[in-house]
């Protein structure tokens, strides 16, 4: 891409441009409840009704997803009562666009993560495509879900850390990253993960020299760490539930939940948060739910068990389904290329490497403990780093070779023919029996 060289602005703004539109492509479809929908729609519900609600995960996502509703129209009046379910005159569309918009920028959020590690900008150009046409990431962001705002806040919040990194730890591009990375929590708790990839370079550029040399490096830097990484990361959270207090201030289901000093409004905002958190913490290590579609953290890597989203059957039409399932050929080259990148690549930057490395097990850590229901879209922050992983090494083989400038084109043209192939089964259009079967390629699938 020598021509592009001058004018490189254009590759990320095609990310976005592609992004928008594989994203918003069929947003009106299916025009029924899907999946989580159902749980999250009640909870947006409530932000209109102003009747308290408990939920497992911080209020961000939930708040965000109300936003894109009241801008759009939408009064709090749809009761999400199954999957499946007609919405009817709902503005239902309004409550899709943020999680749409989210995932469409999920891509470029990678790419700025990826330069910001030390990838050259074609190379994270070409990861950041794959992620375009990589159909969970699609599925995930087009509905009325949260995954699509914890992956973007969460990249661009390990964007900008490693941006002030490279820039000796500057201050302003810290406090971006302490506020995205709160942000990336305050949707998730599986947010910390990007927290961790943060701190593991902190503790690795100060702590460790400073424990073998007794360096004062550390003593310079610690303040502005604690401020941009530490204080304004709490503030952020604790100001994101002071806006759900204030929303919820009347007496709601989710009273059941808490004490009677919480219900009748005696504890202040700090005292309500800590208990919420609490609450939320207990809930998540009890939680014995079931589900058909769950899954286990090791199996991801090869995609056995995708998780079935929707179906309507058409008379003489088909049958629509949705699936979270991914773009199969990426995905499993990815996870080659982790594992024989993992063994066989010799990075002249290693610390790119254990940038990468750390990004992808941090990300899966978390899940070997929990002990809760979990589903194969846990995998997608880990998947990001997995992409990053096999174009950064697929470049560095084909380095010197008479195939090097072919090798991610065809990686690239690898993703696109994939995605169009299983694009059926992540917008929800109707495919004859045949076409359905051509597509589940593992009886797990099923």
């Amino acid at each position: 891409m020598p021509k592009l060289a001058e004018h490189k602005w254009l590759l990320p703004a095609l990310l976005i441009l592609l992004g928008l539109l594989t994203r918003f492509l069929f947003i009106w479809l299916p025009a029924e409840v899907v999946f989580d929908e159902v749980h999250f729609g009640k909870f947006v519900n409530a932000y209109f009704t102003g009747e308290y609600y408990f939920d497992i995960h911080p209020p961000l996502g939930k708040l965000l997803l109300a936003l894109g509703g009241w801008l759009g129209g939408y009064q709090g009046n749809f009761d999400f009562d199954r999957i499946g379910e007609p919405y009817g005159h709902a503005p239902y569309i309004a409550l899709r666009i943020l999680p749409n918009l989210a995932g469409a920028l999920i891509p470029f959020a990678a790419y700025l993560l990826f330069t910001a590690l030390g990838i050259s900008w074609r190379v994270a150009w070409y990861a950041g495509m794959l992620l375009v046409f990589e159909n969970a990431f699609l599925v995930q962001s087009h509905f009325i879900l949260l995954d699509a705002f914890l992956l973007l806040f969460g990249l661009l919040g390990a964007a900008f850390f490693f941006r002030a990194r490279s820039w000796q730890y500057a201050l302003r591009e810290l406090a971006l990253a302490g506020f995205f990375l709160s942000l990336s929590v305050s949707v998730k708790w599986t947010g910390l993960a990007f927290f961790a990839l943060a701190g593991f370079f902190v503790l690795k550029d100060f702590l460790v020299p400073f424990l073998r040399s007794g360096t004062r490096a550390l003593g310079a830097v610690l303040p502005r760490f604690i401020v941009t990484l530490v204080f304004l990361p709490l503030l952020t959270y604790v100001l994101i539930f002071f806006i759900h207090f204030s929303l919820l201030s009347k007496s709601g289901p989710g009273d059941a939940f808490m004490s009677p000093q919480f219900r009748a409004g005696e504890k202040n905002i700090l005292e309500k948060t800590l208990e919420l958190n609490r609450t939320m913490y207990r809930a998540n290590a009890t939680l014995s739910a079931t589900h058909p579609y769950s899954s286990k953290y090791h199996t991801w890597p090869f995609m056995t068990r995708p998780v079935y989203y929707w179906v309507k059957s058409y008379e003489g039409n088909g049958t629509a389904r949705i699936y979270f399932l991914g773009n199969a050929p990426m995905w499993w080259l990815s996870t080659f290329g982790l594992f024989a990148a993992f063994f066989f690549w010799r990075a002249k930057q290693k610390e790119l490497k254990a940038g990468l490395f750390a990004g992808y097990l941090l990300n899966m850590l978390p899940f070997m403990v929990v002990p809760r229901v979990l589903f194969l879209y846990h995998y997608l922050a880990a998947l990001v780093f997995a992409i990053g992983i096999v174009v950064v090494w697929l470049d560095a083989l084909a380095k010197g070779r008479k195939y090097e400038r072919y090798a991610l084109p065809v990686l690239l043209f690898i993703a696109i023919i994939g995605f169009v192939f299983f694009a059926p089964l992540s917008y929800g259009l109707p495919l004859a029996d045949a076409a359905y079967r051509m597509r589940v390629w593992l009886g797990s699938w099923m």
